[in-house]
């Protein structure tokens, strides 16, 4: 009750905070970035380079009502094969600029609904994908499955192309809650979807579950955890449910009144996590759990922990490009964002050229807070050696910076010449502890950052 007492008074129940996997965050990018920005920085990188490559599919059968990702519904294939086309097309604009022996170090498929594409259109966009940039030493193929959406010949694709991990929305067990959020799926089926990753010898899958959903109650969400551990996951993500129906309208159809208050959120996360760390799962991060073995595991053992648009990770790539309406590439020198319209995406593509309308290019300020915010993120510690080593900062600057953290949070930061740490008590208000050093957050609300 005490360490509640201090989030509450810290305003952790109150506080609207960025997921920071990118810094700045998409709501402050501009439109001074564009084509010819992304075709220069992709032009930039290195003959050889390994890179992370992520394909978005924005299609889906069913809309769901909980989910604030840029999608859109179809019941036929015509328009997900004339995307894939698309893609297939934007493919041969990004090798024809990119230096030669580029491999790939990640590729991922994302959406919407990857899995809508037809077996045969599944083989055609991986094998265009591997004759040009072929993977490298080590590199993962992987895809985020609908259960709902997907089959035994769909698979069979799938595991033909390379797939190496799976992942699944799980989101919650609980048919009521299902309902709510428009997303029905029962454990059976996911087993099943399960089974046949497994069956072709796909061992690494991911799932993500939520908390703070409507109708959810610590027994709730206990018995949705313990049925996802029967599945045995090597990865689990833990997200806590964002209701914004003002920029989700898909969200209205979810009443305000059955969501949990800011308080009974955290007891959710609580029971969930004690569940997972209980079975053995390593705590990763604020949100994420893995198998000790599992590579984000052993990234935050090594100090390698990373955080993208997909979350954590232990891809070490300098570039991540995306292809794909709407999608987000991070280059060296900056963001740069595709048209979020499929219209408009289409046409550029169709034109031959890229099809960047915004982003942001990077400031010396903008790749130190970057830092001192995924370290915060993936490891509740900004390392002042680090700083020191590879910003050019003095002891003294750095205390500086970090005094006025100290102040706001009190016990729930450390604070000595080793750097700035959160311990256990303090890691729920993580994200608005790493808020201090965002530039662009604070003085869009009119604070000054830490600085």
């Amino acid at each position: 009750m005490e360490q509640e007492s201090q989030l509450t008074r810290l305003g952790l129940f109150d506080a609207r905070v960025p997921r920071y996997t990118s810094y700045p965050t998409a709501p402050h990018f501009k439109p001074t970035v564009g084509a010819a920005d992304f075709t220069r920085w992709v032009q930039e990188i290195p003959a050889g380079a390994a890179i992370s490559l992520y394909m978005h599919v924005p299609f889906c059968r069913r809309l769901c009502w909980f989910c604030a990702c840029r999608t859109q519904g179809t019941q036929s294939d015509a328009p997900v094969r004339a995307y894939a086309d698309v893609l297939l097309q934007e493919l041969e604009l990004l090798k024809a600029r990119l230096a030669p022996g580029v491999r790939l170090s990640r590729l991922h498929w994302g959406g919407g609904t990857p899995t809508l594409m037809p077996p045969d259109m599944m083989r055609r966009v991986a094998g265009a994908v591997f004759d040009a940039f072929p993977l490298a030493e080590g590199a993962e193929f992987s895809v985020e499955i609908d259960p709902n959406e997907i089959d035994e010949a769909r698979m069979d694709a799938l595991a033909e192309a390379g797939l190496t991990r799976a992942s699944i929305g799980v989101q919650d067990f609980d048919p009521e809650i299902q309902k709510t959020i428009g997303r029905e799926q029962s454990f059976e089926i996911t087993a099943q979807a399960i089974r046949m990753i497994r069956d072709r010898g796909i061992q690494s899958l991911n799932t993500d579950i939520l908390y703070g959903l409507p109708h959810q109650t610590p027994q709730k969400i206990a018995d949705s955890i313990q049925k996802l551990m029967a599945l045995s996951p090597d990865r689990i993500a833990l997200y806590g449910y964002a209701h914004v129906p003002w920029m989700a309208k898909r969200q209205v159809m979810i009443p305000d009144d059955t969501l949990p208050d800011a308080q009974a959120r955290l007891r959710l996360f609580e029971v969930a996590r004690d569940l997972l760390v209980a079975d053995g799962y390593d705590e990763i991060g604020i949100d994420h759990f893995a198998r000790p073995g599992d590579g984000l595991a052993v990234a935050q053992r090594a100090g390698l922990l990373r955080r993208n648009f997909q979350g954590y990770t232990d891809d070490l790539a300098q570039a991540l490009v995306g292809m794909g309406a709407s999608s987000i590439s991070r280059f060296p020198q900056g963001y740069a964002q595709n048209a979020p319209a499929t219209g408009a995406y289409t046409k550029a593509i169709r034109e031959g050229r890229f099809s960047t309308t915004r982003g942001h290019v990077f400031t010396d300020e903008d790749k130190w807070r970057a830092r001192m915010i995924e370290a915060l993120m993936c490891d509740f510690r900004i390392s002042a050696d680090e700083f020191i080593r590879d910003h050019g900062f003095t002891q003294a600057a750095l205390a500086a910076l970090f005094a006025p953290v100290k102040a706001e949070f009190g016990d729930m930061v450390q604070l000595d010449d080793s750097g700035l740490s959160i311990p256990e008590p303090g890691r729920p208000l993580t994200r608005m502890i790493a808020r201090r050093f965002d530039g662009y957050e604070m003085e869009a609300k009119g604070h000054s950052p830490a600085i």
